[in-house]
């Protein structure tokens, strides 16, 4: 389910535990705040990513995503229950299907990083609308 709260002026926070409505959600959000549509393309590639690796690889059925939003700052969050943090990887097989999720955020991304917490962790990006 779906809900926001004020926390500034000019910032909004929403939190999700759905993939599809967390991204159909954010875009909405981005494209109302007149975000580039590169960068909200950028912005939704990256948060697939980070909720399906919190999925896949963390075990969380279904991953608590926040976003808060700036004038000129986006941060995504992907919390989960598991103490792991993420590590890129180098596939061995070129043609593999996975191993390359975070280098894709990153890159996609301003910034990239994940924190723990005192039940598992939330890994996070932040794009700056104007970079």
């Amino acid at each position: 389910m779906a809900h926001g709260r004020t926390l500034h002026p000019h910032k909004r926070a929403s939190f999700w535990r759905r993939q599809p409505r967390c991204r159909t959600q954010a875009l909405q959000l981005l494209a109302s705040a007149g975000w580039p549509p590169a960068l909200v393309a950028d912005a939704e590639l990256a948060l697939h990513e980070l909720f399906v690796n919190a999925w896949k690889h963390a075990g969380s059925p279904s991953p608590l995503v926040t976003l808060a939003l700036s004038p000129q700052l986006l941060r995504v969050s992907v919390s989960d229950d598991s103490p792991l943090l993420p590590e890129p990887r180098t596939p061995s097989d070129p043609l593999a299907l996975s191993g390359r999720g975070l280098h894709l955020v990153q890159s996609l991304t301003h910034r990239f990083g994940a924190d723990l917490r005192k039940r598992g962790k939330v890994v996070w990006f932040e794009l700056e609308a104007t970079a």
